[in-house]
């Protein structure tokens, strides 16, 4: 009995592994006004969000007053490795864009506008 409960449970954690969305973990963004950052996604609710998890300059690594700060939200799967209806936060001009992104492999393009202005931006993997 305890072995047909060990396998039961191990079926199911892994099962809960291969539903995880592809887009969680850490994106190393682009450099945008001489700094670039490490967004660690995670699960918020049924969307997506991202918060800034290290920050770097030509310095190397330092501690920017945006750590630990919101930098994506209400990222919504639509499928095929796309999202949408999600909000962007640019700290160098502290703008929010409404935002959508698209995921394949290990490489997650970015976008945002306001108004008829909009920027992208192509993040990589880091885990």
């Amino acid at each position: 009995m305890r072995m047909i409960l060990t396998a039961a449970f191990a079926a199911i954690a892994f099962a809960g592994a291969a539903w995880a969305d592809p887009a969680l973990g850490t994106w190393k963004t682009q450099v945008d006004d001489g700094a670039y950052a490490h967004v660690k996604m995670s699960k918020c609710g049924q969307a997506l969000c991202g918060t800034i998890a290290r920050t770097f300059n030509s310095d190397g690594e330092y501690k920017s007053k945006n750590l630990g700060k919101k930098l994506v939200w209400d990222m919504a799967p639509s499928g095929g490795g796309s999202y949408k209806s999600g909000k962007i936060w640019q700290p160098s001009t502290d703008k929010t864009y409404k935002s959508k992104m698209s995921l394949s492999g290990n490489i997650l393009k970015v976008s945002g506008c306001v108004g008829p202005i909009c920027k992208k931006q192509t993040w990589n993997r880091v885990n």
